[in-house]
Formats: structure tokens, C-alpha cells, sequence
């Protein structure tokens, strides 16, 4: 099997002069970063299998030291760039001793309902599978540009790595999404073909700060993958309609996971909630209690030193998610939300992603959560939190009215809220741990 880093090399060797990565100024050949990468392993001198915390810095130095850890035959462990010292000490202590299985390439750590640490080791095999998962799915090609811009220690960003390397494409580094300026320019590059990867944050902030501005790369953009949480339905539509010939994916993926299935909503149906099929290299099942199960050859290998929690998530090769589906006829999977935010009002169980996907498509609301508040007769009730759009009026019976002609009476919430922003996790999923003791 090839790993990683023996893709690296064939394109170093094939394309020796093509550019592999682009970081601001910087402009780094296949063969110059294979060199880079030869002569950073001959420096580790650490005994194989060794679990190397760093951080995660988003420029050409990360994937240098990134590839030579594997090529040094050892474990990449990386952190938020702005990990605390004491925190990284903390995690170095922990997993002395701890062993790891043969073809482990990286411990990804990520942070579960309960908050705690939880590092997920992932295969070179996986690797390889996620990377021609991504290459089946969305069409990832030798000519493509790709704009990467989130953090390189989590899976969303660091996944569009793999397929790039396997077919010997440019990596385009950006720093974060808070320049505007910055993601246009790139998309200014000299290239045929160019593509990125947006949480649904970033969607919001580029169609209603920038919409003029991204409509204009229409034709240049040939595709954008959405995940890390779900879009909602009105940003789908509108990205449709601004990139009329962009392919449009929202993916399902996790650190567990590792790719699983894609949609392109730009198909003239955006079906919201849909994942599409799965890939290649996996399976998706449903549990008789409607929760997505994944099995293939992208799943995790298990938590490192953890083999009691591995266990409750990963049996028999197959990864059980909290997250409830179905897949219809066509044989596509659809998402309903997670299990543990389903709210029980009255008796009657309301997934609160139906109730934020309706509010949104009043254009005057901006963003919005729905959670569950204390109530003095049912005991719990539906309580929407808004943020508006400027200069917009808050008017809590006009949502609530357009609300009624979307949903069941039962969904329609009870009490209302305009805030200054919402809460979100780093990832631009709904922060909905923050509003459980509300």
C-alpha cells in the first residue's frame, strides 16, 4: 500500500517543477517540498511509533514537519497553533508509554459532549482511503487549485491535504477567513480549476458581506464543499443561486468517520438535510433507533490509550454516531439532527436544526438557535434566540406567525429572544453546550 508521503514522492519525481503549495509570498515546487520533507525526517531521531505533539501553524512549515513525521515512521500529533504550553505539556505527559497500533500516521484530538480531550488515531491506510473517497466524490484533479483556511489539526481542512497530494494539485494556504480581501485574492490565482472548503459560517459571512464579490468567480470555482456542521437550507439557496455553475457539496465527515458521503445540492433540487451517497470506501447503515452508523475503510483505528471509550463507539467496524438519519430511495443519506439535541416538549420531540432552518429563511434574521428553556406548565419549552439583520426590527409574533405556516403547532416556539450573536464552537457549529443551563 502507498502512504502519504510515497504519493509525495512519485509527484515530486512526475511533476518536479509543477507548484505544490502556495502560503502568501511563498511558492514551494513538488521537488523543493520533498527535498524540505527528506531532510526534516533525517533530523527526527526518535524511535518509530513515537506520538510527536506540534502545533499547528497554518504555512508551508506544518506540512514539512507533517510529512516528515510519517516519513521519520512516526505518530503526528498536531494542536491548535495557540495551544497554551501548560496544555501541551500536559498532553505530552499523558501519552508517555502509551503504545500505538502498526500504520498509525496521526492522533487528531477533538473534543466530545463531555468535553474532555479525546485523541482519535487515524491509519496511513485511512489516509489513503479518505483522500480517494474525496477524488470520487467531488472530483479532485491534477489542473485544481484548492483554497485551504481552517485549522490543519482538524479533519475538515487537513483531509483536502490528502486528495491534493494523490493527484499531485496545488495547495493554496490561507491563514483564517477574517480577511476578506485575503480569499479573493487567492481566488485570483492563475488557474483553471479552484475549490475550497467552507463551514457554514463562513458561508454566512461571504453571502451576506461579499455576495457581489464571490458571484464574479462562478465560472472559476469549481467546486465548494461545505461540512463541519449543517448549512442551513436558505444559505444552500443562495449559494446556488450566486454560483450558478459551481458544484455545491455538503459532506458528512468526522474525526471517527473520516469522509463518508457527499451531495451536490447545485443539482436543481438542494434537498436540505441530504449527504448524498456514499463514497468508494464506505457504507453508512441506520440503527434500528435511527442513529447513522459508518463502516469502511476510513474509520478511525480507535482513542489512543483509551480502549474502554473506544469501545463504546467503535464495534465490529463500525463507528456508531449520535446523529439521527435515514436514507431514501435513491439511496441517499439524510441527516435529522443529533440525538442529544432533540428537545422534549410536552411529550412531543422536536429536532431544533427544523426549527433554525425555517427561521433563516426570513431574510431579515441573520442567525439564529433554538434550545430548550424552562417553562411553568409544560416544564420545558422551545425558546428561539435570534440575532437580526441591521437596522432590522425585532418582532417576535411576525416570526412566530411565518414560523406557524412552516411548522406543526408543537415545533413553533414559545418564546423569543433577539441576542448580539450566537454562540459557536471553532468550527462554526452551534455552541448548543453553552445554552443547556439556560
Amino acid at each position: 500500500m502507498m502512504t502519504l508521503e510515497d504519493y509525495l514522492e512519485q509527484d515530486a519525481r512526475l511533476y518536479p517543477d509543477k507548484t505544490a503549495v502556495v502560503c502568501g509570498d511563498e511558492h514551494i515546487t513538488y521537488a523543493r517540498l520533498w527535498q524540505m520533507v527528506r531532510e526534516r525526517a533525517q533530523a527526527i531521531l526518535l524511535p518509530r511509533s513515537t506520538v510527536v505533539l506540534f502545533r499547528a501553524t497554518q504555512d508551508i512549515d506544518f506540512l514539512v514537519t507533517y510529512f516528515s513525521i510519517h516519513l521519520a515512521g512516526c505518530v503526528a500529533a498536531p494542536l491548535e497553533k495557540d495551544t497554551p504550553e501548560a496544555r501541551f505539556h500536559e498532553l505530552q505527559e499523558s501519552l508517555q508509554g502509551v503504545s500505538v497500533p502498526e500504520g498509525i500516521a496521526d492522533v487528531l484530538f477533538t473534543t466530545g459532549t463531555t468535553g474532555k480531550s479525546k485523541g482519535v488515531m487515524i491509519s496511513h491506510s485511512t489516509i489513503v482511503a479518505d483522500a480517494e473517497n474525496l477524488i470520487a466524490g467531488q472530483g479532485f484533479t491534477h489542473e485544481l487549485v484548492f483554497i485551504v483556511h481552517g485549522p490543519l489539526n482538524h479533519i475538515g481542512s487537513l483531509s483536502k491535504i490528502f486528495p491534493l497530494i494523490l493527484q499531485g494539485a496545488t495547495l493554496y494556504l490561507l491563514d483564517g477567513m477574517k480577511d476578506l480581501d485575503a480569499f479573493f485574492n487567492a481566488l485570483e490565482y492563475p488557474a483553471g480549476k479552484m475549490a475550497t472548503f467552507l463551514v457554514p459560517a463562513n458561508v454566512r459571512m461571504l453571502t451576506q458581506f461579499a455576495a457581489n464579490r464571490l458571484s464574479a468567480y462562478s465560472e472559476k470555482l469549481d467546486f465548494i464543499e461545505s461540512g463541519g456542521a449543517p448549512l442551513p437550507h436558505a444559505d444552500m439557496l443562495e449559494l446556488c443561486r450566486l454560483l450558478p455553475h459551481t458544484r455545491l457539496y455538503n459532506t458528512y465527515a468526522s474525526t471517527e468517520t473520516g469522509i463518508i458521503s457527499t451531495y451536490n445540492y447545485n443539482d436543481g433540487r438542494c434537498l436540505v438535510g441530504c449527504l448524498g451517497h456514499t463514497m468508494p470506501h464506505s457504507k453508512v447503515v441506520i440503527t434500528p433507533e435511527g442513529r447513522i452508523s459508518c463502516q469502511g475503510d476510513t474509520l478511525m483505528s480507535g482513542y489512543i490509550g483509551e480502549p474502554e471509550l473506544t469501545a463504546t463507539v467503535l464495534n465490529n467496524g463500525t463507528v456508531c454516531m449520535s446523529d439521527l438519519g435515514t436514507i431514501d430511495e435513491e439511496g441517499m443519506l439524510h441527516i435529522g439532527g443529533r440525538q442529544d439535541d432533540v428537545i422534549n416538549v410536552g411529550g412531543f420531540k422536536v429536532a431544533p436544526t427544523e426549527v433554525e432552518d425555517a427561521v433563516l429563511m426570513l431574510p431579515e434574521i441573520r442567525d439564529c438557535i433554538c434550545i430548550s428553556a424552562p417553562h411553568p406548565i409544560t416544564g420545558r419549552a422551545l425558546k428561539l434566540l435570534v440575532v437580526m439583520a441591521d437596522g432590522e426590527p425585532f418582532d417576535k409574533r411576525r416570526i412566530a406567525r411565518y414560523l406557524s405556516t412552516k411548522l406543526e403547532a408543537y415545533k413553533v416556539p414559545s418564546l423569543y429572544e433577539q441576542v448580539p450573536s450566537i454562540k459557536r464552537t471553532y468550527n462554526g457549529k452551534l455552541d448548543r453546550k453553552a445554552y443547556l443551563l439556560q
